[in-house]
């Protein structure tokens, strides 16, 4: 009995050392080895995996560059350093993508917004948001649990006084801040933005007003001012064309609820990453 168990043991064991054999045999003659060129692309980049690409993260996109199936301009954190170091790998003229930083679009502090319900469960602004819109009276506007600042690969927000602020020194323009808020209030806009819009109500003026001291009312003196176009109000809310605007400051001294503003980001290579 035991010499069968025995016999069974080393049966199996010979054909294990057999198939590994085999397989190494394998992986050395038939085996893909990495391309060197991809490790040398991926190698370029900062390594955030944030997707603001377009792909899944800094593999796939190395490997589409390697194939040529991607543009090279598209890491956004790593801006000019990464542009230099793919134009030397892939031997062509690489443009730096567009600086941009995140902004979130709400003005909604404590004492501004009203509160419709009190809520007590996971702090969380996806698990907020399924309760009837949030605790606050504007459905539209920052919830506040910080959804955003865990997601930020640089620390780069914080929620002060009810709302989600940013440190423009240090955002890396990834956008996951952008693809994680649950009311979209968030947006990747130009670093040499001159002006922007602190609300994303879009219920009418007065509705919006009860709601919230400093939103946007939708009166378009901020439309009818701006000599260049670049405001319009769409579903009751201003909205600016970036490329249009010139950075006069118009429309922040037309708006009579401040709910725009005249903004500064400080370049990203002056800022503390």
């Amino acid at each position: 009995m035991v010499i069968d168990i025995l016999i069974a043991v080393a049966v199996v064991a010979a054909i294990s050392l057999i198939l590994g054999i085999l397989l190494a045999v394998f992986i050395k003659f038939f085996g893909i080895e990495d391309d060197e060129r991809t490790k040398a692309i991926r190698a370029c980049f900062p390594g955030i995996n944030c997707g603001s690409c377009g792909f899944k993260g800094c593999d796939d996109y190395a490997a589409a560059l390697a194939e040529g199936k991607a543009k090279p301009n598209l890491c956004v954190p790593g801006a000019e350093t990464t542009a230099q170091k793919l134009a030397e790998v892939l031997n062509v003229e690489v443009e730096a993508p567009h600086d941009v930083v995140a902004f979130v679009h709400c003005n909604g502090v404590c004492d501004a917004v009203a509160k419709k319900s009190i809520y007590e469960g996971v702090s969380s602004c996806k698990a907020t948001s399924m309760v009837y819109g949030g605790p606050n009276a504007c459905r539209f506007g920052c919830i506040g649990c910080g959804d955003c600042a865990n997601a930020c690969p640089a620390n780069a927000i914080c929620v002060k006084d009810g709302i989600a602020r940013v440190d423009t020194s240090r955002c890396l323009g990834c956008g996951l801040c952008e693809d994680i808020c649950p009311k979209k209030i968030i947006s990747m806009v130009p670093q040499d933005t001159k002006a922007a819009v602190f609300c994303s109500n879009k219920d009418k003026g007065a509705d919006a007003r009860k709601a919230c001291k400093n939103a946007c009312i939708g009166c378009k003196k901020c439309e009818k001012t701006c000599p260049n176009g670049a405001i319009s109000v769409v579903n009751n809310c201003a909205v600016i064309d970036y490329s249009k605007c010139s950075g006069c400051k118009e429309c922040v001294s037309a708006c009579p609820t401040g709910c725009l503003k005249a903004v500064f980001f400080p370049d990203l290579e002056e800022g503390v990453l």
